[in-house]
C-alpha cells in the first residue's frame, strides 16, 4: 500500500494552490511516496556517534551586532496592500474555521 494516496496529493495541491492534472497527481503520488520511503530509510540509520550539524561542509557564519535602524512606518509598509485591517495586512483564510468550513467573515 502506498504511503500517500492520490486524494492526499490533491488535498496538498489545493492547499498549495496548485492545479494538477490526473497525470501529475499520479506522478506526484509516486514521487512523494518515494520521498517518504527515503525518510524511513534515513530513520533506520544509527546516528548515535554523529555530531549534529547544520551543513555538510564547514561553514563560517560570522555574527553581527543587532542595531536599531530606520524602517518603514506602518502606513508606508501597508501602502500597496490590496486589503488591510487597522495596522495589519488582511489575507484570505486558508485554514478552515471552527467546524471545518470557512469562517463567517470569509463568506
Amino acid at each position: 500500500m502506498s504511503r500517500i494516496t492520490a486524494e492526499e496529493v490533491r488535498e496538498l495541491a489545493l492547499l498549495a494552490r496548485l492545479a494538477l492534472s490526473d497525470e501529475e497527481v499520479a506522478r506526484m503520488t509516486g514521487d512523494l511516496a518515494a520521498i517518504l520511503n527515503y525518510v524511513d530509510a534515513l530513520r533506520e540509520l544509527d546516528t548515535a556517534g554523529v555530531d549534529p550539524m547544520t551543513h555538510a561542509v564547514p561553514f563560517d557564519c560570522p555574527l553581527r551586532e543587532d542595531r536599531v535602524a530606520p524602517s518603514l512606518s506602518v502606513d508606508e509598509a501597508l501602502a500597496n496592500a490590496p486589503r488591510r485591517e487597522a495596522n495589519f495586512f488582511q489575507v484570505p483564510r486558508i485554514v478552515p474555521g471552527p467546524g471545518g468550513g470557512p469562517a463567517e467573515e470569509d463568506l
